[in-house]
């Protein structure tokens, strides 16, 4: 229980820090124009920003940290073979989140490389590795496919919607 609110809000935050303050060509702002109107983001998105003034760092830097929280604390107990070796799956956000930066860093992708971001991965990581724990046995997330494995599938693939198109 615990575990699900925790997550439900990190996510929730992360989606309002990304519709609100972050650039609007993200594909899930584009996402949610669909649903209502450009004119309408426009005024809500507007209507937030004056009235909820965010830090840099938690516009930019607590959404992936939040991120990185919520795909390990649902990654727990998961593993995942390739090529007969066997990975813990709470270790993939992490080794995504910071992998990107350094493709930020020697410019293979989009972004700028930033310390912040690395310690609100490393932080958010240690928080959710430590404080939760699996819950039964280890089990490969693709064999049973799980309801439980769904969403840790689902949750690692959100990463998407922060997506900018250019």
């Amino acid at each position: 229980m615990r575990r699900n609110f925790s997550i439900a809000f990190a996510l929730a935050l992360s989606l309002f820090i990304y519709l609100f303050y972050r650039s609007d060509k993200t594909v899930v702002n584009e996402i949610f124009v669909l649903f209502f109107s450009f004119d309408s983001y426009v005024s809500l998105r507007n209507f937030i920003v004056q009235n909820i003034i965010l830090s840099d760092p938690v516009i930019y830097s607590l959404p992936g940290g939040l991120w990185v929280y919520c795909a390990t604390a649902l990654s727990h107990g998961f593993y995942l073979v390739l090529f007969r070796i066997k990975f813990a799956v709470a270790l993939l956000p992490m080794i995504f989140a910071i992998g990107l930066e350094f493709c930020q860093l020697v410019q293979i992708s989009n972004g700028r490389f930033d310390v912040g971001d690395v310690a609100f991965y490393i932080f958010f990581w240690l928080l959710a590795y430590y404080f939760f724990e699996a819950e039964g046995p280890e089990q490969n997330i693709l064999s049973p496919f799980t309801i439980h494995g769904f969403f840790c599938l689902a949750c690692m693939l959100s990463v998407y919607l922060a997506h900018v198109n250019q």
